[in-house]
C-alpha cells in the first residue's frame, strides 16, 4: 500500500483535523464533521461494521488501509483502530493518494 497517505494523515493530527476514539467518531460521523474515515484492516469485525453502517446512513467516506499500528505510528499515538479527518482538503488529498 501507498505509505504517501500517513504523511498527510499526521499533518491533518497535527493541524488537529481529526479525530481517534470510536465514541468521538461516532459523535462526529452523526454531527456532519467527519470528510474521510480511515479503518485498520486488523480492526474487529463488529466495530467495523458499526463504522461502515454510520459511514453509509451519513453519506461519509470510508477507506480501509493499513493495520492499527501503522495507523497509530502516524499520529504518533498508541494503536488506533480508525481516524476520522474533518478537513475536506486533507480528506480529498489522502484519497487521491490512496486511488
Amino acid at each position: 500500500m501507498n505509505n504517501n497517505y500517513l504523511n498527510m494523515v499526521g499533518l491533518a493530527y497535527r493541524a488537529r483535523k481529526c479525530s481517534t476514539g470510536e465514541a468521538l467518531i461516532v459523535k462526529d460521523i452523526q454531527a456532519k464533521k467527519v470528510k474521510l474515515l480511515l479503518i485498520a484492516n486488523d480492526i474487529a469485525p463488529q466495530t467495523k461494521k458499526k463504522f461502515i453502517d454510520k459511514c453509509n446512513s451519513y453519506h461519509v467516506p470510508y477507506i480501509e488501509v493499513d493495520d492499527r499500528v501503522t495507523l497509530a505510528q502516524a499520529i504518533g499515538k498508541s494503536e488506533r483502530v480508525a481516524i476520522a479527518i474533518l478537513d475536506e482538503g486533507f480528506a480529498n488529498k489522502i484519497q487521491s493518494l490512496l486511488s
